[in-house]
């Protein structure tokens, strides 16, 4: 009786019962409590002997939040930020006897800010919320006695039998039984876990083919003996034990969740891990949180305020102490005053005021600073960052993204870049360019980097013409009449030749789709490398078209004698796969006639180390070929054999076998038994593969350099490629001053040669520390000299291993960052990250790492920010970045543009949001001086309230938005600019110090102005200004002077700075108007009623309306004036040489893209053709998607000319108007 029918007979059917809720129940991301310490043991097809375990069920849920942890967890996080937890405390004061206010004044801005807050987690948390519906409800069919039933994914259990059919989702970690391809084979697509898709080949075990249809499927019986759960994709151990044979399983049987079933009809398999056990979801954690340096600044600046309140409510603390006494008799101090007024108990008072004024006062902490921020920046990147047209890839289709807000500004402050090379700098376009084959060269071509590299030497090199036998394809570009269309058979190395062709056709993982003919076979690579491999073989006359598990198929030509073709099947014993470790590849065949033979590819170092003794001539030549190759910027790869005997091999399969049934280090293991094979190789040769740098990548390195950015390249290539890559794209120049610290010495090679390890160590480290020491002394040297060269840095892994040890590290850093250019070759992906933290950590710098590839997301993820390249290595780099962009080039648009234009908005959105509530909560304390420092509070709590809210909320967030100081085509003509970025100008203590002195003065003048005013002025009924009407007048005044101080703070004036400083302005006179025209019995503030109307009917009102704020304002305007013409910033002098060019339309002009777009692309496209803002410093702001979205109807609106601009050209000579046409 199988599991199910057991599970019926007790009474229990799928989705009922005790049991079922266990299989339904919601599992939530977190750790993984392990069931078992060593392996987990699961019954196959048998749902009760699995029920004792309580494995996990297979619902997911990716929501933070549940209803009843919504608003506790909802809240904690908030009250995570000290500004939201000081609000708080506010509040409670405010209830207390002490306040002077109303708690609706603190608590009105505290619960809207939470509530903004609230809202936007819950509607992201609902949205994961319904796609988690969507993904446990999807259908699979589970064998249900002898019949395939259709269940939802959540109610999915481990040990299920599952048939999924084409191009139908794995709905767990499943192990593939068989399948309705022939020889138990299935193809499948991992786009969802790496980005890759090509597609990827999964065998069943031969024991489990038969368990096809669901009545041979229910009397499957079998225990699988696996892993704990655990995050990593392509590792899986394991066995089957099944008919009292135990199997031992690979990932090569494991179908992961997420993965898609591709040009099989269906296949059965059984559930291993569900739910959150699922390696993918294992896999599901969030980027590294990261914050920017100018939030992190911020903090400091939130501190300072705190310690400036403690300092005004300290000084109002010790007035009222000073000032309280009996002798103002008519303030009623008897003996029955309440404490807070006894002057018997002084200490008790000043406590107590320092209470009531921290409540008063509390308006100079800006609550609604985070959420201005948060949609400034979220707006940014959603609407202006993705929806650049400039930063839009046509070929592929791909725009640019922007994967977190948090970090917008910080790509305008970033002093280093950290770069991989394939792939990033490079197209990753692999294609066969030469090769060196029995130590001879063949291919005629000349690489970029060649013809780059004679030029810099003032050379001239025409044009090769190719021959007859040219062919060029995508992955092969070859000329050399030698080997092409069966001309190798004429060569003294033709056996050898062979063996090289039969090599790059054999030795590979590559899968064939389409029609079997050269003209319309397609390859799917795991690597650009490997197909580019095959396609040179089947162009060689080696086609391989056809393969299965055990079996590959190629078709010869000119083998027999020319012009013969025929179809040989080579069977596939073993592969040795190739890893990050190994850094080779091997395959062991056997060919028709019973020949054994292992051919291995990998990088040069490894397999030199691996050949047999002698022939070292042809050594020596393949090596003095590899390193051209590597001058030329060709990637490398060596080929070889060996000829295996028939009882060699059985005895080493029998050690290969046990490895791979290993339960425990079986990758070590599978290490160790590869490595008693994969010795005494034939060396056949070589090949080299051109990868093509990516357009604008030389201008580009070119402008950021000219920005201030220093660029390093750390690439796993060799020196030799890497060096004039590096030439290709200008990273380094014949007038560079270069250091170079290698490990590929004479003296270094013969102690390797002699295998001590410990003497090796020893003497690297001793080597490096030497060069380190030479290389700072002749920098020192250089830097103190005249012309100051620039200096260029390259290092080799090896060395790097040693500069890296903290007796070293500090050397290696003062060296590098006096370099303008670093490559660090040979690197493996965790030195990658622990070159990026060294400036991260050791120089406090701003780092930004770009890669393409899953060897660069330790890099991306170690540095400030994490740029992705949408490339041909898969998605796992995107996956890990901050930002994700198709090209290199992209770069310039990121940086230069939306970087320092978001740093500059970010910076006058802070500064700004510190003085106008400094400004507000000054006027308060100083009259606090008039009021015996009794914490009497000067403004009624409803305009408190509302001050940061509504009256001065809008037009700020239009100054984070559409602020700019020159356009985007300025911004990248003089990328000097940038570099105030790098220095911080506008964030700096002194820039807040300007803004605060100011503010303490116009706080002065809004606040003696009006008092001094109001003593001569009467209202219509001859009454004199009372408290409530100086208030109000006073508020009045400071709406107005700080709006229009933020006009002044504008670099760009729109209509829309107009609408929302004048709403804002209109916004208090209709909330006064209407507030004082109303009272109800229970209204505290009933001293407010008519006031606005009484003030409107006096010339005090008009008088102080019309002169406060601008004579508040005149000290801003008199500095901004003489600081622009005697010490103008570098985007001041670029606004003055540009002021007279003509209006011209900043237009995005997009190639012919054809009617392939989909219809966001065709919205995207459209709106790019609306018309724009006008204005003589347009930049991309305006000219995105985003932008027309918003201003669609807009025709256009000129920038006015700054008071201050007109008094210095009245000033200077003047220049003729360009003529109009």
């Amino acid at each position: 009786m199988s599991g199910w029918d057991r599970i019926r007979a007790s009474g229990s059917r799928l989705g009922g019962g005790g049991r079922s809720r266990n299989s339904q129940t919601t599992v939530h991301l977190g750790r993984v409590q392990p069931q078992h310490p060593g392996h987990r043991t699961i019954h196959c097809n048998d749902r009760e002997a699995n029920l004792p375990v309580k494995f996990k069920g297979n619902s997911v849920s990716t929501t933070k939040y549940n209803l009843f942890t919504f608003l506790p967890k909802g809240l904690f996080e908030q009250f995570r930020r000290v500004a939201n937890l000081y609000f708080l405390m506010i509040s409670i004061l405010s209830t207390t006897p002490i306040s002077p206010v109303h708690p609706v004044t603190n608590v009105v801005p505290l619960s809207l800010v939470l509530f903004v807050s609230l809202v936007k987690e819950a509607f992201e948390d609902w949205k994961r919320l319904l796609n988690d519906r969507v993904i446990n409800s999807t259908p699979v069919d589970v064998l249900q006695g002898q019949k395939w039933e259709s269940i939802p994914w959540k109610k999915l259990q481990v040990g299920d039998l599952v048939r999924i059919k084409q191009d139908g989702f794995f709905p767990a970690d499943i192990l593939f039984l068989a399948s309705s391809n022939p020889d138990g084979v299935c193809y499948i697509e991992t786009a969802n876990l790496d980005g890759e898709t090509n597609l990827k080949i999964r065998k069943a075990l031969e024991r489990t083919w038969d368990y096809l249809h669901p009545d041979k499927a229910a009397e499957f019986e079998g225990e699988i003996q696996c892993e704990q759960p655990n995050n990593s994709l392509y590792t899986f151990t394991g066995n089957l034990i099944t008919q009292k044979q135990t199997l031992p399983l690979s990932p090569n049987q494991i179908l992961l969740r997420g993965c898609s079933l591709r040009n099989t009809e269906y296949i059965v398999g059984a559930v291993v891990f569900t739910g959150h056990e699922t390696k993918v979801m294992m896999n599901s954690m969030n980027v590294p949180s990261k914050r920017s340096t100018l939030e992190r600044k911020l903090d400091k600046l939130i501190l300072t305020l705190f310690g400036v309140l403690f300092l005004m409510c300290f000084i109002g603390a010790i007035g009222s102490g000073i000032f309280i006494n009996r002798k103002y008799y008519y303030l009623g101090l008897r003996e029955g005053v309440e404490d807070q007024f006894n002057p018997s108990n002084r200490f008790v008072v000043a406590i107590l005021t320092m209470f009531t004024l921290i409540t008063l006062y509390s308006t100079i902490i800006p609550i609604s600073l985070y959420v201005s921020i948060e949609m400034i920046k979220f707006i940014q990147s959603t609407q202006f960052i993705n929806k650049d047209l400039h930063m839009y890839h046509i070929e592929s289709n791909t725009p640019a993204l922007a994967r977190t807000s948090n970090l917008n500004e910080e790509l305008g402050q970033v002093e280093y870049i950290f770069s991989d090379k394939t792939g990033t700098l490079t197209r990753n376009l692999m294609e066969f360019f030469k090769c060196s084959i029995g130590g001879e060269v063949y291919g005629t071509g000349i690489t970029e980097i060649e013809r780059g590299a004679a030029q810099r030497n003032g050379l001239n090199i025409d044009e090769v013409k190719k021959s007859a036998a040219a062919v060029h394809e995508k992955g092969f570009n070859f000329d050399d009449a030698r080997l092409m269309r069966g001309g190798w058979r004429n060569e003294s190395n033709a056996e050898t030749c062979k063996e090289f062709f039969r090599c790059l056709a054999i030795c590979h993982t590559v899968l064939p789709e389409g029609d079997e003919s050269p003209e319309k076979i397609t390859y799917q690579a795991a690597s650009p490398d490997e197909a580019a491999l095959v396609t040179a073989a089947k162009n060689f006359g080696f086609f391989f078209y056809r393969r299965t598990p055990t079996m590959i198929k190629v078709r010869e030509s000119h083998v027999e004698k020319m012009g013969k073709v025929q179809d040989i099947q080579y069977e596939i014993l073993n592969v040795l796969e190739f890893n990050s470790t190994r850094k080779r590849q091997s395959v062991i065949c056997r060919y028709p006639n019973g020949r054994l033979v292992l051919y291995c590819k990998g990088a040069d170092t490894v397999i030199y180390e691996r050949l047999v003794d002698g022939d070292n001539n042809l050594k020596k030549v393949t090596r003095a070929h590899l390193e051209q190759f590597g001058s030329s910027g060709l990637r490398t790869l060596c080929l070889a054999y060996k000829d295996l005997s028939s009882e060699w091999y059985e005895s080493w399969n029998e050690k290969f076998i046990q490895a791979k049934s290993s339960l425990r280090d079986r990758e070590k293991k599978l290490d160790e038994v590869s490595e008693l094979i994969e010795k005494d190789l034939i060396l056949i040769g070589s090949t080299a593969i051109e990868d093509k740098l990516q357009e604008g990548v030389p201008s580009c390195i070119e402008t950021l350099s000219r920005a201030g950015i220093k660029i390093w390249v750390l690439t796993g290539d060799k020196m030799e490629t890497a060096i004039n890559i590096a030439y290709a794209c200008n990273l380094i120049n014949n007038d560079m001053k270069q250091f170079t610290i290698s490990s590929e010495t004479d003296a270094i090679r013969e102690v390797e040669s002699r295998g001590d390890q410990v003497e090796i160590a020893r003497v690297l480290r001793d080597w490096v520390k030497q060069e380190l020491k030479k290389c700072m002394d002749d920098a020192q040297h250089y830097l103190h000299t005249v012309s100051r060269p620039k200096l260029a840095l390259i290092i080799d892994g090896k060395c790097l291993m040693y500069a890296l040890d903290p007796t070293l590290r500090v050397t290696l850093l003062n060296l590098s960052l006096n370099c303008t250019s670093v490559v660090c070759c040979r690197v493996s992906p965790l030195q990658k990250a622990q070159v990026t933290s060294l400036v991260k950590k050791g120089a406090r710098k701003i780092t930004l790492s770009i890669g393409d590839g899953a060897n660069d997301v330790s890099m991306i993820q170690a540095a400030h920010v994490g740029v992705g390249i949408s490339g041909l290595e898969g998605m796992q780099a995107v996956m890990a970045s901050d930002f994700a962009i198709a090209q290199f080039r992209f770069l310039t648009d990121l940086l230069l543009v939306h970087g320092r234009w978001s740093y500059l908005r970010l910076c006058k959105v802070v500064t700004y949001f510190f003085y106008k509530n400094l400004t507000f909560t000054l006027t308060q304390f100083w009259f606090t001086f008039q009021t015996g420092f009794s914490g009497q509070r000067f403004y009624d709590d409803w305009f408190q309230s509302l001050y940061n809210v509504i009256f001065t909320a809008l037009p700020v967030i239009i100054l984070g938005l559409f602020d700019k100081d020159v356009s985007a085509t300025l911004s990248k003509k003089y990328p000097q600019l940038y570099k105030e970025g790098i220095r911080n100008t506008f964030f700096k203590w002194r820039v807040v110090a300007v803004w605060a002195f100011f503010s303490v003065f116009q706080s002065l003048v809004l606040y003696h102005s009006t008092v001094a005013a109001s003593r001569s002025s009467l209202n219509t009924s001859g009454k004199m200004i009372g408290l409530w009407d100086v208030s109000t007048m006073a508020f009045t005044c400071v709406v107005v002077t700080v709006n229009l101080r933020l006009l002044m703070a504008c670099n760009l004036i729109t209509r829309w700075h107009h609408i929302s400083i004048g709403g804002s302005i209109l916004a208090w006179f209709i909330f006064i108007f209407i507030y004082s025209g109303i009272m109800t019995p229970y209204d505290r503030q009933e001293n407010i009623f008519f006031v606005i109307y009484v003030l409107m009917s006096s010339f005090y009102f008009y008088f102080t309306l019309l002169l406060i704020p601008i004579f508040a304002l005149l000290g801003d305007f008199a500095y901004q004036g003489i600081q622009r013409w005697l010490f103008p910033y570098d985007y001041q002098i670029i606004q003055e040489i540009h002021k007279n060019d003509p209006e011209v339309s900043s237009r995005v002009e997009l190639l012919e893209i054809g009617n392939d777009l989909t219809p966001d692309e065709q919205r995207s496209y459209a709106l790019s053709q609306l018309p724009r803002e006008t204005s003589k410093h347009t930049g991309f702001a305006f000219d995105s998607p985003g932008y027309e979205s918003f201003f669609a109807l807009q025709a256009g609106v000129l920038a006015p000319h700054k008071a201050w601009d007109v008094c210095r050209r009245a000033s200077m000579r003047q220049q003729p108007a360009p003529p109009k046409n």
